[in-house]
């Protein structure tokens, strides 16, 4: 029977299986993460008022800017969260939005594919930009460094560019997908509708980790970089931005909204490294990169992150998810030969990098 696989090094909640390395984590007195607080939370919660809200808001919205060619920016990748807001968005509430991505320049034809699909499928108007190859390498490399995981040029390009685009083109409304409150202890779902605003603090601090100024080297100049560079908060609170997560007004379920957009729109699931999912960022070529990184620095990776969802949402019992978690979490990646070709890393140096940055208990990892 697995238990655990750093048990008595690591703290873990009793009722899912994130370890406390988990970032922003916090558990109560019973022992009980607050990830699984705020799931439970989504028992209590009258979710057809949550959704005649939403019904309200988008409807201002649509008729504020009712003048233009966009009620709304919707940030796509392909991927199954940003392909099912599209349906929401303009099949169900009928808007009118311009869908954005960042791309990160890993994409995979199977999420090549997908983004077609969303285009073709909801008829909607995009923008996208690619970073050329040469200078994601070098970001690459330096994101190993600084932030212990290879897409500080996705998690910072994501949240700033979508922000640039709406200044741009002022459009001040942006839908995003999945709730943020079973992440961290930062928010909880009885909080999460009451201030639709860009959480600044949650980009800067737990989704970039790092700015542009203090992330840009001998290598990698700041001039580079200034698509990855956050509006200040002046530009944005005078532009009036504002968004919401759809995940906070829908009883959101992945397992249910994958298969219902397989079905009716042909959505592609792949092999993953690190995980037995198949529908998680299959759009991108390193998640399994990602997550053996942060396995390295944390002690725990994406079978980590599915299993408890899976856990809280009765899918799994607790000691079925440690099964799977203990078979993928500490698998090598297949992508890291062509990571290190691409970045003239060494495999050594990159793992004692990724050690560097540990802090907490995750010092006392093996």
């Amino acid at each position: 029977m697995s238990r655990p696989l750093y048990e008595g090094i690591l703290k873990y909640c009793i009722r899912c299986c994130m370890p406390e390395t988990v970032e922003g984590i916090c558990f109560d007195e019973r022992g009980i993460c607050n990830g699984c607080n705020s799931s439970e939370e989504k028992m209590y919660i009258d979710w057809e008022l949550r959704e005649q809200a939403l019904s309200k808001k988008l409807a201002y919205y649509k008729d504020k800017f009712k003048h233009r060619a966009y009620d709304c920016i919707l940030p796509v990748s392909g991927g199954k969260d940003s392909f099912f807001q599209a349906y929401i968005l303009t099949k169900k509430y009928k808007m009118r939005p311009l869908a954005v991505t960042f791309s990160h320049n890993w994409f995979t034809e199977t999420g090549k594919r997908n983004l077609q699909r969303l285009l073709e499928t909801f008829y909607v108007d995009h923008i996208m930009f690619t970073p050329n190859r040469g200078l994601v390498n070098r970001i690459a490399a330096r994101s190993i460094e600084v932030i212990g995981d290879s897409c500080w040029h996705c998690h910072a390009g994501v949240g700033s560019f979508v922000l640039q685009i709406a200044l741009k083109f002022e459009i001040p409304f942006i839908v995003w997908g999945e709730s943020i409150a079973e992440d961290g202890c930062r928010w909880s779902y009885f909080e999460s509708t009451k201030k639709d605003i860009f959480d600044e603090a949650y980009f800067v601090n737990v989704s970039a980790k790092s700015k542009v100024d203090d992330f840009a080297n001998d290598k990698i100049s700041k001039e580079e970089l200034e698509m990855f560079r956050h509006p200040t908060s002046n530009q944005y609170q005078n532009a009036g931005i504002a968004g919401l997560h759809l995940g906070d007004y829908f009883f959101w379920d992945e397992e249910r909204q994958v298969e219902f957009i397989k079905k009716e729109f042909g959505w592609e699931e792949d092999v993953i490294d690190g995980t037995y999912k198949k529908y998680k960022s299959v759009e991108c070529l390193m998640p399994g990169l990602h997550d053996y990184t942060k396995f390295i620095k944390r002690g725990f990776g994406r079978a980590t992150d599915h299993a408890t969802k899976d856990v809280r949402a009765g899918l799994l019992t607790r000691q079925e998810g440690f099964d799977l978690i203990n078979e993928y979490d500490k698998e090598r990646p297949k992508i890291m030969d062509y990571f290190l070709q691409e970045t003239g890393m060494d495999e050594t140096d990159l793992i004692e990098k990724v050690k560097a940055l540990r802090e907490g208990k995750a010092k006392d990892l093996p």
